[in-house]
C-alpha cells in the first residue's frame, strides 16, 4: 500500500521533479494550439501533405494531424508559448483517440500520432533547453474528452441511448496513454471534461496502464464547467466532480475552457476548498464574440490572474482558446512572483461522501441516511411488475418520487430471474442519467451478480455505491472485485459472509469484517471512508428468542466495528 493518501509514489525522474516543483513555486501551463494553427490559416493541402494526398475524406481542420504532416509548424508553436514562459507544454493529441480519428477514417494513425506528438513537443523543450539550461520543462500528453459523451444520448427522442460505451472510451483511451508514454510525456493531462463518465473511462484506462506497465506518471484532471449555471455539460457541481475521479489520486485538478478567467473565480474556489491536490486554472480568452473570436487582451487576464494568485487559488495557470504567446507571457509575469496555493482543504473528507449530480458528505451530525430501495425488484413488487412489463417510464417515476420524498441515495437492483438483468440495470441506468431530478443523488448498485454490479459501474458518472461484495467466495475474488470497484471509484457494501457461511454472533461478525477491512485498507488502499459493513440483520419481529439474541448481537457489533475500524460505517 502507498502510505500518501493524496498522490502516488511516481516512478520517474520527471514525475518526482514535477511534484516537488509543484509545492514551491507557481507553474505556468501554455496557451491554445488551435487559435494559434487558425492565425495560420491553413488550406486542406497543409492537412494533407504528401503522405495524405489521395485520403478519400476532407482533413481540413484535423490539427492533431499536422504533427505528421507540419511538424516544423507543430514544434515552433511549442517554442514560442515556452519563449513567452510556459513551464509545461501540451502535446498536440486533443483528439488522438479512435473515436474522434473516425470522423476523418484516420483511427489506424492514433499510435503514431500520440508518439510523434510527444516526440514533436520534446524536441521543442530541447531546443529552448539549449538555450537557458537553467529552466526545468515539462511535457503534458494531452488526452481530450472525444466527440461523444458517455452520460447522455445524443438523440433526444432516445435518451437511453448512447453513441459510445465506457468500453469503447477505455480502449481508445488505452491506447492513447500508452502512445503517449513511449513517446515520452512526463505527464498525462485529461481535459475538458464535459462529462465525467468520459473522465472516469480516461482514469480507468490510465491506471491500467499503469499497472501494467510498472510506470506511474502524475496525473493531471482539468474539467469545464459550461455556462453560469457552475456544472458541467453533463450536469455535475464542481464538488461532485471532485468526489467522482479524487480516487485516481490526481497531482492536480482544475477548470479550463468555456469560460473567461474572472467567471471561473467561484469554481475555482469551490475546488479549492475541497480539494488536498493542487489546483489549475486555464481560461479562455474571454466569451466567443459574434465572431467566433476572443476579445480578453493578455493585460485584462494577467491583472485577473494576478489577483486569483494573491489569494492562493492556483498552483498552475495557464491559457485556454484564444490565448496567445503574449497572453502566457503577460500572465507568467503577473503570477509567477507570487507563492504558490498551499494544499489543503477547508471540507473534512474524512467523512463518507459520495455523489449523483450533487455531492452528499454523510456527517455525523446527520441523524439518518435514508437509502431508496422502491426501485428494486426484490424489494418493491410495484416496481417488479412495471419492469417485467417494460413500462420503464413508470418505474422512473418510482425513482423519482423517492428521491423527492427525501431519499439520500437510490439503490437499484435489476436481479430477476424472468429477466436479463445486466441489460435491464445498464438500460435503467441510462435512464436514470436522463433525469436530472433523479440522478442528483448518488446510485447504489444492488445485485448478488457481479456482471450486473460491473455493467452498472460502468454507466454512472458520480461517486456510487456497490451492494455488495463478501468473502463468501475466498479472499482473492474479494480483493479483485474490490480493487474494480476502487478504479471505477466507487463505495462499497461489505457483507460478514465468509468461506464458512454468514455471521450470525458478535465474534464472528467483528471478526469478519476486521479481516475485510485489514484487506482492503492496509493491504488494497482504499479509504475505509468508501466502506459500509453490513455485520447482517435477521428477522427480530418473530419473538423467538434466539432471534432476540440476533438482534442485540447485531448492535454489540456494530459497536466494537465503529471504535475498532475507523473511517467506516
Amino acid at each position: 500500500m502507498n502510505d500518501n493518501p493524496i498522490f502516488p509514489t511516481y516512478t520517474t525522474d520527471s514525475g518526482k521533479q514535477f511534484a516537488e516543483l509543484l509545492g514551491k513555486q507557481v507553474l505556468m501551463l501554455d496557451g491554445a494550439m488551435g487559435t494559434m494553427i487558425q492565425k495560420h490559416k491553413l488550406e486542406e493541402a497543409d492537412f494533407r501533405g504528401e503522405r495524405f494526398a489521395n485520403h478519400p475524406s476532407d482533413l481540413k481542420g484535423n490539427n492533431d494531424l499536422l504533427t505528421l504532416t507540419r511538424p516544423e509548424l507543430i514544434e515552433q508553436l511549442h517554442i514560442e508559448f515556452l519563449e513567452a514562459g510556459a513551464d509545461i507544454i501540451e502535446t498536440n493529441t486533443f483528439s488522438c483517440t479512435t473515436i474522434s480519428q473516425a470522423d476523418y477514417g484516420l483511427e489506424s494513425l492514433v499510435h503514431e500520432l500520440n508518439v510523434e506528438g510527444a516526440k514533436v513537443a520534446r524536441r521543442a523543450v530541447e531546443k529552448v533547453l539549449a538555450k537557458d539550461p537553467s529552466r526545468t520543462l515539462f511535457v503534458a500528453g494531452a488526452i481530450g474528452p472525444t466527440n461523444r459523451t458517455a452520460s447522455m444520448s445524443p438523440d433526444v427522442n432516445d435518451p437511453g441511448f448512447r453513441a459510445v460505451t465506457f468500453d469503447d472510451l477505455v480502449a481508445s483511451y488505452t491506447e492513447q496513454a500508452k502512445a503517449l508514454i513511449e513517446g515520452g510525456v512526463d505527464i498525462l493531462l485529461v481535459e475538458t471534461v464535459f462529462d465525467t463518465l468520459n473522465a472516469k473511462a480516461a482514469l480507468f484506462a490510465i491506471d491500467e496502464v499503469f499497472e501494467k506497465t510498472g510506470q506511474r506518471l502524475p496525473v493531471m484532471v482539468s474539467v469545464t464547467i459550461t455556462d453560469l449555471s457552475g456544472r458541467t455539460l453533463s450536469g455535475q457541481t464542481p464538488t461532485a466532480f471532485w468526489y467522482s475521479i479524487e480516487h485516481a489520486r490526481p497531482i492536480s485538478v482544475g477548470i479550463n475552457c468555456a469560460l473567461g478567467a474572472e467567471d471561473m473565480r467561484p469554481y475555482i474556489e469551490e475546488l479549492g476548498e475541497i480539494a488536498p491536490c493542487h489546483i489549475s486554472i486555464y481560461a479562455n480568452a474571454g466569451l466567443p464574440n459574434a465572431f467566433g473570436g476572443y476579445d480578453d487582451t493578455p493585460e485584462h487576464m494577467a491583472a485577473v490572474y494576478e489577483d486569483f494568485a494573491q489569494n492562493g487559488y492556483a498552483n498552475i495557470y495557464g491559457g485556454c482558446c484564444g490565448t496567445t504567446p503574449e497572453h502566457i507571457r503577460a500572465m507568467a509575469e503577473a503570477v509567477k512572483k507570487h507563492a504558490p496555493r498551499l494544499r489543503g482543504q477547508s471540507f473534512d473528507l474524512s467523512v463518507p461522501h459520495f455523489s449523483g449530480l450533487e455531492p452528499l458528505r454523510i456527517t455525523p451530525e446527520m441523524n439518518l441516511v435514508m437509502v431508496g430501495e422502491r426501485s428494486n425488484i426484490t424489494g418493491s413488487p410495484k416496481f417488479a411488475r412495471l419492469i417485467r412489463e417494460g413500462d420503464l417510464e413508470a418505474a422512473l417515476q418510482i425513482a423519482r418520487q423517492q428521491v423527492e420524498n427525501g431519499a439520500n441515495i437510490i439503490d437499484i437492483n435489476m436481479d430477476e430471474g424472468l429477466i436479463d438483468s445486466k441489460a435491464m440495470m445498464v438500460t435503467f441506468l441510462h435512464l436514470v442519467a436522463s433525469e436530472p431530478d433523479i440522478s442528483r443523488v448518488p446510485i447504489m448498485i444492488d445485485s448478488s451478480k457481479w456482471e450486473v454490479i460491473e455493467a452498472g459501474l460502468k454507466c454512472i458518472q458520480g461517486k456510487g455505491i456497490v451492494n455488495s461484495i463478501s468473502m463468501k467466495e475466498g479472499e482473492d475474488l474479494f480483493r479483485e472485485h474490490a480493487k474494480k470497484i476502487q478504479r471505477h471509484g466507487a463505495g462499497m457494501v461489505v457483507m460478514a459472509f465468509d468461506e464458512k457461511g454468514q455471521a450470525d454472533t458478535t465474534e464472528r461478525r467483528v471478526e469478519i469484517c476486521t479481516r475485510a477491512y485489514h484487506i482492503l485498507v492496509n493491504e488494497i488502499g482504499i479509504d475505509p471512508t468508501n466502506i459500509i459493513f453490513d455485520p447482517n440483520v435477521f428477522p427480530i419481529g418473530t419473538g423467538m428468542e434466539e432471534h432476540r439474541i440476533n438482534a442485540v448481537s447485531f448492535f454489540e457489533a456494530t459497536r466494537i466495528i465503529r471504535d475498532t475500524l475507523p473511517g467506516a460505517m
